[in-house]
């Protein structure tokens, strides 16, 4: 039974809002860097193969080694750890396909590239709250003596709601488990660091920094044995064959700099965030906050208004100049309702109408102004046509 929400025509605000609109899709993409800009530049001009012992080779290897020492630092890893793919769900399905023969463990709230790389996975439930029952992890291996790899999201790309990653770790490492984590949309926003978690294997990606696209990391612990998903000359120490996107990992290198260096700013993002949180609940007592008790993310808040469907709000704030998502934006353009809200246990009504909004380092107070008028007065006008 599909949820009936009010489907109002929204409104064509064309006004210089539209003109120059707030951007609060971070958690899907983060605006590149100007830094960044002129690094990809600098790298596309240099022309030489990493691979090559030449001058213009040697030059093309040197801004992979500076990238390589930078993604490490923003995760807290060895240099020789970091394994450059092609993207996060490179990255994942690397990580999940390179130890055949172990049973495959993942959450139910994972992205899709995790819950997607292979055929027959067992499911972490979660509660309510939006976190992992460990307690059913611990069960699922001890249940199963075969070797096994779990694999657990550090921070939810919907919710923003924080995973007891250390703590699936020890739980993994006691039945002789290996661990992954989805780590992608922490760095630049909470502190990683790779070895107090205690994982194996971790998925960073560039364009979730400021960095650009087509580009992300593997980092793996010490000489664990990675079975190469492309397998060709050699790159990346046998892990990953194929000549390096220069390019992309020069700027994957100072994205993960200016990441380290505007840590500082999450206080300040996560007070608009509350901000306009407040807001939303004060015009919308009926609204449902996802995780709103747990450890979120400070740029993340995901809501629902009452009987208002995920498209229309997407449709009418894009209209009013904001610019917010439906859940995961890795869904080739659909807007379908959040696998994250059901596995939470949200009723089909509630998680159909679910927005997710994410800050940055470029959002202000006028941008929280801005969503909170046009939210308002979109449930305003349901709710006039209601009565």
């Amino acid at each position: 039974m599909t949820v009936t929400c009010a489907t109002p025509s929204p409104r064509n605000n064309a006004s210089p809002t539209a003109m120059n609109p707030s951007y609060l899709d971070w958690n899907a993409t983060a605006p590149v860097w100007p830094a960044v800009a002129d690094a990809v530049a600098a790298a596309l001009s240099t022309g030489g193969n990493p691979s090559s012992v030449h001058r213009g080779g040697r030059a093309a290897r040197k801004l992979v080694n500076e990238a390589r020492d930078a993604v490490a630092a923003l995760v807290s890893a060895s240099s020789d750890s970091v394994v450059f793919t092609s993207g996060g769900t490179e990255a994942n399905t690397l990580a999940l396909t390179a130890f055949p023969g172990r049973r495959v463990i993942v959450s139910a709230i994972e992205h899709a590239s995790v819950l997607g790389a292979m055929n027959d996975v067992a499911i972490i439930p979660v509660r309510g709250d939006g976190l992992a029952d460990l307690g059913a992890l611990d069960e699922l291996l001890s249940s199963d003596p075969r070797p096994a790899l779990v694999s657990l999201m550090l921070a939810n790309n919907e919710t923003g709601i924080v995973q007891d990653v250390a703590e699936a770790a020890r739980i993994a490492h006691r039945h002789g488990a290996l661990i992954h984590t989805d780590a992608i949309q922490a760095p630049g926003r909470i502190t990683v660091d790779v070895r107090a978690l205690d994982v194996d294997l971790m998925t960073i990606s560039a364009h979730k920094i400021g960095g650009p696209m087509g580009v992300g990391a593997l980092i793996v612990r010490g000489d664990l044995p990675l079975a190469a998903l492309i397998k060709g000359g050699g790159q990346e120490r046998g892990r990953r064959g194929g000549t390096e996107n220069v390019p992309g990992i020069a700027g994957f290198g100072v994205a993960a700099r200016l990441a380290i260096e505007t840590l500082s700013s999450a206080p300040s993002i996560a007070a608009l965030r509350d901000d306009a949180q407040r807001r939303l609940l004060a015009l919308a007592p009926d609204a449902t906050v996802f995780g709103a008790d747990a450890a979120r993310l400070p740029n993340t808040l995901s809501i629902a208004m009452p009987r208002v469907a995920s498209s229309t709000q997407v449709i009418a704030l894009d209209l009013a100049g904001v610019m917010v998502s439906a859940g995961s934006a890795c869904s080739s353009g659909k807007v379908e309702r959040s696998h994250v809200l059901d596995a939470m246990g949200m009723p089909r009504d509630i998680a159909e109408c679910a927005i997710r909004i994410s800050l940055g380092r470029t959002t202000t107070a006028a941008d929280i102004d801005r969503l909170v008028e046009a939210w308002g007065a979109l449930y305003a006008r349901t709710r006039a046509s209601a009565a």
